[in-house]
């Protein structure tokens, strides 16, 4: 049978068929809605429904990210093969399923429940308005608008960032709110949370640009001089991007907005592992290209030369070299810094131009954007305590002022760009002058005499270099009562001393992992070839730990020496030391209040057995966080004992010109004045319990309220019946009220400005114990507001900072 088909006929079957596909691409649209708004008592459900901005740049939904099966609210770019995601509400507390659904309320708040119908993350922000809009803009952000005036936004996703900066939004803050806006890591590409690296503004002093590792500096981008940040010169501008920053009494805020907005995207991040990048592509591209990253090198990093030092790269390695007029403390640790060679005069000093500088950190620093460079030099000037000043602004002639005072920090060199540092020198010293005659006899006689000295000091000097090679292997063999381990075996245990088994530097030399080859792991402690102290110190510490035998003090397990090879070997502490865990924000979550109890417990016996129980009296001189090593189970060993001191059975204290330690850890009596005692040891400890409770380090604390350091902070706290506020957040774990109240206790009877009323260990040992009354603690030693020189604040901005840990060899005390 031959069926025929008219061609209007055709014509109608064909308008049929389409009619059908249009009504099934409808029934699609609905099955997985993509919507570029939602009205109150809508909502977004896991796998039906996304929201995409008006010019399909950008989609919110819910994604998995990398490998993981947990399910996250987010917004990301659309159409691209791999998902770029800027922004997840929810990167804390993860969804276990795709049951979840976004729901947007009457009163304008956006709620992600899961399938139980519980609240997982909230904007928690109402609104008053009649018909509020939830909107994804063309710029990436998320917002919930006024439905009846489009400009009033109630809430933005911009307000709260993750780990992506795009151009409209915001980063800073504002003084008077406390609201801080900072970029903060990925934990890893499969779990969304914040992760170790941030990157914001620091407003301490001239607010900068830093990235943080945890709550220490990882690389500092530098302050904004009006073109870029000083150590930025190389940042992409011009043809394509245009950045902004607002400083003003209250805010410090930075933005940037790209030029070509319908033809280029952007975007800057800052990854897992502490660098900021900035990618680019075009519209139609969807290949994304790293156009600035940083740090760029190793002076990048944070303080890589010690203070008054500058950075420069060469040959692809970094060189750390003094300002003119100043010289090394130590000729081989960089870290230590330089020193002046002549005193300051103040009434008389000069101001030496440095050129192409990346500007020093401002934390210590007073600031007026009003002025001009002249009188800048004049304020400094009449400042005893301003080191150094420079232009806020370099456009035009340059405008504003910048006063540093202590130390300059973190400097560097660049080929091209930088800034001119003006630095205070002493002023100049002027010679008689002499006739050329004369000038010329004193020279040739001093070429004579100085030839003879020097054949006889390089003659004495080989002899004595020879002498004091063979006396000294015989000291330290004298001195050790261990076993020794041939330099093969460790050789090989070490895979031939290879950077990647590096652990660490010390002013002795580098430490190294190793494996022996029954498979136990072991540390080697290698002393430098070129290290004096380094010998002294590591002599120091094999006389003491090869006697000392605890459970809580790291284990001598023996020494090498061979040739020029003088090595100690410890047992290996696989969880590295305490400060890599309290003072981490991700990492401490490891540590709960159980384990942080224990740990102080643990090292409070290990000190009870350095001043009483062992055969010998030791003082440590150096308790600190890092000299805290976790073994496998998370238990405290004490460790380094290059700075301790011997006592004698019925020696109570000690003077010394030569004061070692670190500083935040010091008591007064010792910085001050060089005397030491068994109670050196016991403040320091109370130092650690303040910390190990609150995860803040003392040296370097800061709180919004006021000006005091982590124990002036307890001391506030305590006299205003609040210590309980020390406490680390630990919401997620149990703890008791009473053991936490007790060692805050504990610790600021410890930390008391006297020695004499400081307890001994026995008493602290006992007192953790016990439930016994406690004698009310007196204020603390070096409980100080920290105020920064005095500066006439009329004008400007004047904050005070401390600065970073410094752990010092040589300081002659009054």
């Amino acid at each position: 049978m031959e069926i025929t088909m008219r061609p209007g006929l055709i014509n109608s079957f064909t308008s049929i068929t389409m009619l059908l596909v249009c009504i099934f691409l409808l029934f699609l649209s609905l099955a997985f809605a993509v919507q570029d708004s939602i009205t109150s008592n809508e909502s977004i459900k896991d796998g039906e429904s996304t929201l995409v901005s008006a010019s399909g740049t950008f989609e919110l939904g819910f994604f998995s990210p990398g490998n993981s099966m947990n399910r996250f609210l987010g917004v990301w770019y659309k159409n691209e093969a791999h998902k770029e995601v800027i922004w997840v509400a929810n990167r804390e507390i993860p969804l276990k399923d795709s049951s979840g659904f976004l729901n947007f309320t009457q009163q304008g708040v956006l709620l992600l429940l899961n399938g139980n119908n519980e609240k997982i993350w909230s904007s928690n922000k109402t609104t008053n308005v009649e018909s509020p809009v939830m909107q994804l803009l063309d710029s990436g952000n998320l917002v919930v608008k006024d439905g009846k005036d489009s400009n009033f936004i109630l809430w933005q996703s911009f307000e709260y960032p993750c780990d992506t900066f795009l151009p409209g939004m915001m980063i800073g803050g504002n003084s008077q709110t406390g609201v801080d806006r900072n970029l903060t890591s990925w934990k890893s590409a499969d779990d969304p949370g914040p992760g170790q690296f941030s990157f914001g503004i620091d407003r301490q002093g001239f607010p900068q640009l830093v990235i943080k590792n945890g709550t220490l500096k990882h690389c500092r981008l530098g302050s904004w001089n009006g073109k870029s940040f000083t150590g930025t010169p190389d940042l992409p501008r011009d043809q394509f991007l245009k950045y902004d920053f607002i400083l003003n009494k209250t805010h410090a805020d930075y933005s940037y907005e790209i030029l070509r907005p319908g033809v280029l995207l952007t975007r800057l991040i800052v990854n897992q592992s502490g660098f900021v990048e900035r990618f680019l592509r075009s519209i139609q591209n969807n290949n994304w290209t790293k156009i600035y990253w940083a740090p760029r090198d190793l002076c990048d990093s944070y303080s890589v030369c010690g203070a008054h030092m500058i950075c420069k790269m060469v040959d692809q390695s970094h060189d750390c070299t003094c300002l003119e007029g100043f010289e090394p403390k130590s000729p081989t640790d960089w870290s230590e810094g330089c020193a002046r060679r002549s005193p300051l005069n103040c009434t008389q000093d000069i101001f030496q131009n440095f050129t192409g500088l990346k500007l020093p950190d401002t934390n210590l620093s007073w600031y007026d954007t009003s002025m001009s460079l002249v009188e800048c030099k004049d304020k400094c000037l009449k400042n005893c305590n301003c080191t150094a000043y420079a232009n806020s602004n370099i456009t035009g002639e340059g405008s504003g002022c910048i006063l540093w005072f202590g130390e300059l920090v973190d400097m560097r060199e660049f080929s091209t760009g930088g800034q001119d540092l003006y630095i205070r020198m002493p002023p100049l010293k002027t010679d008689q002058t002499t006739s050329n005659t004369n000038s010329g006899k004193k020279k040739l006689l001093g070429i004579i005499l100085g030839s003879t000295v020097l054949a006889g000091v390089l003659t004495v000097g080989l002899t004595f270099y020879i002498w004091r090679k063979k006396q000294r292997k015989q000291e330290i063999e004298e001195d050790m009562e261990l076993p020794s381990f041939h330099l093969a075996t460790i050789v090989k245990a070490t895979d031939n001393f290879s950077s990647n088994n590096k652990l660490g530097q010390g002013g002795f030399g580098p430490v190294y992992k190793g494996t022996l080859i029954d498979g136990q792991e072991i540390a080697v402690k290698r002393l430098s070839k070129s290290s004096r102290q380094g010998l002294t110190e590591f002599k120091n510490e094999v006389i003491l730990i090869a006697k000392l035998q605890h459970r809580n003090l790291v284990k001598l397990l023996g020494c090498c020496i061979q040739g020029d090879e003088v090595m100690l070997i410890y047992e290996f502490m696989p969880n590295k030391s305490l400060d890599y865990f309290i003072f981490d924000q991700t990492r401490n979550k490891f540590l709960d209040w159980q384990r942080r109890n224990l740990i102080i417990g643990g090292i409070a016996r290990g000190l009870l057995y350095l001043h009483q129980d062992s055969r010998l009296r030791i003082i440590h001189r150096d308790l600190k966080a890092s000299n805290i090593l976790l073994d496998k189970d998370m238990n405290p060993k004490i460790s380094d004992f290059g700075m301790a001191r011997l006592f004698g059975g019925d020696q109570i204290e000690a003077d010394t010109n030569k004061v070692v330690g670190t500083y935040g850890y010091m008591p007064p009596e010792y910085v001050v004045d060089g005397r030491f005692s068994l109670k050196s040891d016991v403040f320091s400890f109370g130092v650690l319990v303040l910390e190990i409770i609150s995860g803040k380090k003392n040296r370097g604390f800061s709180h919004p309220d006021h000006c005091h350091n982590l124990l002036g902070h307890a001391w506030k706290l305590w006299t205003e019946e609040r210590s309980l506020e020390l406490l680390e957040n630990m919401s997620d774990s149990p703890y008791s009220v009473s053991e936490v109240l007790r060692c805050i206790h504990v610790g600021l009877l410890c930390v008391q400005q006297k020695p004499e009323d400081r307890p001994n260990m026995p008493s602290v040992v006992l007192m953790l114990g016990s439930e016994n009354p406690l004698p009310d603690p007196k204020q603390p030693g070096f409980f100080t507001e920290r105020n920064m020189p005095e500066v006439d604040s009329s004008s400007g901005n004047h904050e005070s900072s401390s600065i970073n840990d410094l752990t010092i060899s040589e300081l002659h005390a009054r």
